[in-house]
């Protein structure tokens, strides 16, 4: 998901979020564990009502992973980018993590590459490469190179006036 935040009337600085699509909600994964545990869980009360004494422990067992996969798999969908282009600098910060790498705005490129079946998304200057958006789908990097470059030609025919 490309979320643009258009640059504040006196200040050149504009801000794209970069995020992954989320399907669930908090909630929605909520339930979604709970209804999976209690079927898990009743499929298990019935094989050990027919005499299948370690149905129960298995199917604890297969519970409590799958929720622990659920959740690491829906937590993945916290992490995200900013980019903050202004008529200096490109800033992409890394989110969580708050890792950030800057890049002069007059002489960043952006570019896509293909290879290993699908497109990367990079920025590239001074011999430095950074890929971004790796979450997200092709047609979102494809999207996002196109606004990008949009919002790069902007800011260097501004500067060269």
């Amino acid at each position: 998901m490309i979320v643009l935040r258009p640059a504040v009337p006196g200040s050149p600085c504009v801000t794209l979020w970069l995020q992954p699509n989320r399907a669930l909600s908090r909630r929605g994964l909520r339930r979604l564990i709970g209804v999976t545990v209690a079927l898990v869980l009743t499929t298990a009360g019935l094989g050990a009502w027919q005499g299948n004494v370690f149905a129960p422990l298995f199917a604890l067992l297969e519970a409590c992973a799958l929720a622990i996969a659920l959740s690491v798999a829906w937590r993945a969908g916290d992490r995200g980018e900013r980019i903050v282009l202004d008529a200096a600098s490109l800033l992409v910060q890394s989110l969580p993590t708050k890792r950030s790498t800057q890049f002069q705005t007059y002489w960043v490129r952006v570019r896509l590459k293909s290879g290993n079946g699908r497109r990367h998304l990079l920025l590239s200057s001074h011999g430095r490469e950074l890929e971004i958006g790796a979450f997200l789908s092709d047609g979102e990097r494809v999207e996002l190179s196109r606004k990008l470059e949009v919002l790069l030609d902007r800011l260097n025919g501004r500067l060269h006036r």
